[in-house]
């Protein structure tokens, strides 16, 4: 009898059958038993499993008419004969190390189900999952839901393993419907006696590249939605009859997940909605807490207030509003001693309407360059999509500050009224903002020697002061967008680098630097560049591109003359994209690494053999190839 029994339904995923399985057999923890179920598969995912089978006795094979992933699993368990449990889906990976630590940890506490954290997988690049991140940022052990509430967000099975008689005693089996994983889990978490929580990775929880493959990608279609509403009344019910204190963490997370899909489906459906579609959301609604909905964010709670009213006509337009970028309720204030802060709309009631822990300042710029020796520039800042007209007149202050010291050099302060402007998007479209502009100016002889001999980074931050109101925040951009950041400047031996960072900061990098790139240009679908070394040292340079998001190295010949280098990078032998972007900073590696600094300014979008890549400076300046 195995120790664990670990079960993979499938249907149509057989291109990744394979490396799921593989993943499965290279398992540090060995005393195991796969049940791969195939739930009426019409391509070759029988014929995959079948030949892991034959290589390996752990993994065995049960076929079933397409009867749906939930009795697919059930019909796993029926034939399961391990100690514990553990679901796999068939797209997806296991790491690993993941099944020795979530069974050594059961072993060793007595827990009656151990979960742990989970990357998403798209292609080769794995992140960080939204959903575990902050319930799994700390272990704990012999914990629970009830004390460890950010368990509310872990409603998938396959990131856990549970003990047999557990499940057992718990009576647990799968409804027969989509989205049947999260009244089973959270059924889990509730009826333990105690649980393991692991800050390690347990699991790979792949994205689909295919359209309409996956459950997730098919939210809008009714059936898909029915089923996904049924599974939150399913467990809302359940957290009233076992764990009331738990529903406002459940239904703030299920407002602003399922409640925005439902939002979507239903305003795309329009007139031709299900009337028992409606009737699930409203019959859900009714039993939210009246002190939850306002603490959704403005918009989809507008939108589920109309939803939760039945007034489909109005979710449809409003939905398109925001979709859009035209939705921009008058935002004011009340109160005398302490001003709160509402947005007005005629649609959504009083107690409903209050914004004032969501107001934040949403800056951008509009211009930056050198003129005359100073770094000169313009923006514009609003509070998020709102009208802000009763506002009038506010302080805006600019500043930089300097992130480790928290030092700050004062830019400007002046006095602004709001006016109406059209702003250009990344995909080519416009939409209207409201927000007050200002103008900032840096001398560089602001610098003292202090200042400069920490070679610090500097953030661009803008502030908002007027009756009531305090609000600060950093200024943002897109690198599709201008302004382009001006190439840097010399002062006192240290380079001042503007730039935009990685997430979209604007700010100022003081720092030295091993190699200049002089000349950058894309001659034939290469990326040419040159410059001068600091140290030419010894032996030839090569020029190494180095994938921010997992590190993964590519490298080039370049050639060097006295100090002088030269490279040429070919775009089409770069490695595909993953996930939505990839960002590679080049750097001269002569044994070490030496981070270069680009002195052009010109950014350059190029497209090679229909891939589209744009040639850039990191946040400290350096040679920066992004593709999209």
């Amino acid at each position: 009898m195995p120790v664990l029994s670990v079960i993979v339904p499938f249907h149509n995923v057989g291109k990744y059958l394979g490396p799921c399985l593989d993943s499965l057999a290279a398992q540090r923890f060995r005393d195991f038993e796969v049940i791969c179920v195939d739930d009426g598969s019409r391509d070759d995912g029988a014929a995959v499993v079948a030949a892991k089978a034959a290589a390996d006795g752990r993994i065995r094979l049960i076929q079933q008419a397409n009867l749906g992933v939930g009795r697919a699993r059930n019909a796993g368990v029926r034939e399961a004969s391990g100690r514990y449990l553990a679901f796999v889906d068939g797209d997806d990976m296991v790491p690993r190390a993941a099944f020795q630590r979530l069974v050594t940890s059961l072993e060793s506490t007595g827990s009656d189900l151990a979960c742990g954290n989970v990357m998403r997988l798209h292609r080769n690049l794995l992140v960080p999952s939204w959903a575990h991140k902050e319930a799994f940022a700390e272990p704990a052990t012999r914990t629970h839901i009830t004390r460890h509430r950010l368990l509310i967000r872990d409603r998938m099975l396959w990131n856990k393993v549970y003990r047999r008689s557990f499940w057992d005693a718990l009576g647990l089996s799968f409804p027969d419907r989509m989205y049947e994983d999260q009244p089973v889990a959270i059924a889990a978490h509730v009826g333990a006696g105690a649980v393991d929580v692991l800050h390690k990775v347990v699991y790979h929880w792949r994205q689909r590249d295919e359209p309409g493959a996956s459950i997730t990608q098919r939210r809008l279609e009714p059936d898909n939605l029915r089923d996904r509403l049924l599974s939150v009344l399913e467990t809302a019910a359940l957290l009233d009859a076992r764990a009331r204190r738990l529903r406002p963490e459940f239904d703030r997370d299920t407002l602003e997940i399922d409640m925005a899909v439902a939002v979507e489906a239903l305003a795309g459906l329009g007139a031709d909605a299900d009337d028992a579609l409606v009737d699930l959301v409203v019959r859900y609604l009714d039993s939210v807490r009246p002190d939850v909905l306002p603490r959704v964010p403005y918009a989809l709670r507008l939108l589920v207030h109309l939803l939760h009213q039945r007034r489909l006509d109005e979710v449809a337009q409003v939905f398109a509003q925001a979709r859009d970028g035209l939705l921009h309720p008058p935002v004011g204030s009340a109160g005398l001693l302490r001003k709160r802060w509402y947005g007005r709309h005629p649609a959504l009631p009083g107690h409903l309407s209050e914004v004032s822990e969501e107001l934040s300042p949403t800056a951008r710029l509009v211009e930056l360059e050198w003129r005359g020796g100073v770094l000169r520039g313009a923006g514009r800042v609003g509070v998020g999509r709102f009208d802000v007209s009763e506002l009038d007149r506010v302080r805006v202050s600019v500043w930089l500050e300097e992130r480790r010291t928290g030092d700050r050099m004062p830019l400007s302060v002046e006095s602004a009224s709001p006016t109406w402007e059209n702003v250009e998007l990344p995909d080519g479209g416009c939409v209207p903002e409201h927000a007050f502009p200002f103008r900032f100016s840096f001398d560089p002889a602001a610098l003292t020697p202090e200042r400069i001999a920490r070679l610090g980074h500097w953030d661009l931050r803008v502030g908002l002061k007027g009756p009531g109101l305090r609000l600060e925040g950093k200024v943002r951009g897109d690198r599709r967008l201008p302004p382009a950041a001006p190439p840097p400047r010399r002062r006192a031996g240290v380079w001042l680098v503007p730039a935009l960072a990685f997430r979209g900061a604007w700010g100022l990098r003081l720092r030295r630097a091993g190699a200049l790139v002089r000349h950058c240009e894309v001659d034939g679908g290469d990326l040419v560049f040159s410059g001068e070394l600091a140290d030419p040292g010894d032996g030839e340079p090569v020029v190494r591109l180095v994938r921010r998001s997992d590190g993964e190295e590519m490298y080039f010949p370049a050639t060097l003359a006295g100090r002088e280098f030269h490279a040429r990078v070919p775009l089409a032998g770069i490695d595909e994209s993953v996930g939505e972007e990839s960002w590679w900073e080049v750097v001269v590696d002569q044994g070490r690494a030496i981070r270069t600094l680009v002195r052009t300014q010109e950014r350059q979008p190029v497209r090679v053999e229909g891939r589209s890549f744009l040639v850039d400076r990191s946040d400290d300046g350096c040679l920066l190839l992004l593709e999209r």
